[in-house]
């Protein structure tokens, strides 16, 4: 019976590549709440149903959300049970204004600590940095995985859409923040950076040392668009604006953009009785980690 047992062991760990603990991550800008959306269709009530059922189909360990307010919060922590969160609003650092929160699952993640930082010239307190439109914030939690008894850092941020040297200033924060807070140990880092991959402020990101874009280091990868698609589920683009990098420490075995769609009823006299939908108007993008040595 034993050596069943082993066998059957044996095949397991052979069939899922010896990864039993690895985890899903991502980033998800869900769209903030906005009277536009629900006049043209696209209003939260509508979408949060399906963000939810996307996020736990697709089983997300750990992922970081943006543009959440806070209303939007409760609404998605009552519609994915099992889930806890850590974040603020960015323009009090309690509730006001979009959170940049990162939401996990309580039963395989420990939160040991957590934090925020506003992207600007003054991080402790709610400000605008340099020529950015908008306040903007990065929040983080440092956690224990209950299954194989690693810690590691969590990040997420959503970066001006406007200001390019606050762009640029915000990833060189955030690079020297995760350098000197995590001291070594290994960290993700999700988000918004509202640039493609040829911007000033990805190649902060990428010439850091630090940090490395998953897309690049996927063994399997699964991207056919890019991340932005304006609630336009026939848009074709190859910039991605949202990224998740990694430090040392972790193996990326899966990357992909998401690029599920639900279907609303038209009204009676439209050309067609259905019409395709994005649940936002960007995609997620999930990746399959696992540490290593």
């Amino acid at each position: 019976m034993k050596k069943v047992l082993f066998c059957i062991a044996a095949l397991c760990a052979a069939t899922t590549g010896g990864f039993a603990q690895s985890f899903s991550a991502a980033t998800y800008n869900v769209r903030q709440l906005n009277a536009g959306d629900d006049a043209r269709g696209d209003g939260w009530e509508r979408r949060l149903p399906v963000i939810a059922s996307l996020i736990r189909y697709h089983d997300f360990d750990i992922f970081g959300a943006q543009e959440v307010f806070h209303s939007q919060l409760l609404d998605l922590l009552a519609a994915l049970p099992g889930y806890g969160y850590t974040g603020v609003g960015r323009d009090d650092g309690a509730e006001a204004g979009e959170y940049a929160a990162v939401f996990y699952k309580k039963d395989r993640f420990q939160l040991l600590d957590s934090g925020h930082f506003w992207l600007s010239e003054e991080p402790s307190r709610p400000s605008k940095g340099w020529d950015a439109k908008y306040v903007r914030i990065c929040c983080w939690g440092r956690f224990l995985d209950r299954e194989s008894g690693e810690r590691f850092w969590f990040f997420t941020l959503h970066t001006d859409h406007k200001g390019r040297r606050a762009q640029v200033e915000s990833c060189r924060l955030v690079v020297d923040r995760i350098r000197t807070m995590c001291r070594g140990e290994r960290a993700v880092l999700t988000g918004d950076f509202n640039v493609g991959q040829t911007s000033e402020s990805y190649a902060v990101l990428r010439d850091s040392k630090l940090l490395f874009d998953a897309c690049d280091l996927a063994e399997l990868r699964y991207a056919e668009t890019g991340t932005e698609n304006g609630f336009d589920p026939d848009r074709k683009t190859f910039r991605c604006i949202d990224y998740l990098f990694v430090t040392e420490g972790f193996r990326v075995l899966r990357y992909g953009i998401l690029t599920d769609t639900y279907r609303t009823k038209e009204p009676a006299g439209s050309a067609k009785p259905y019409r395709a939908r994005t649940p936002s108007d960007h995609f997620p993008v999930q990746v399959e980690l696992t540490f290593a040595e």
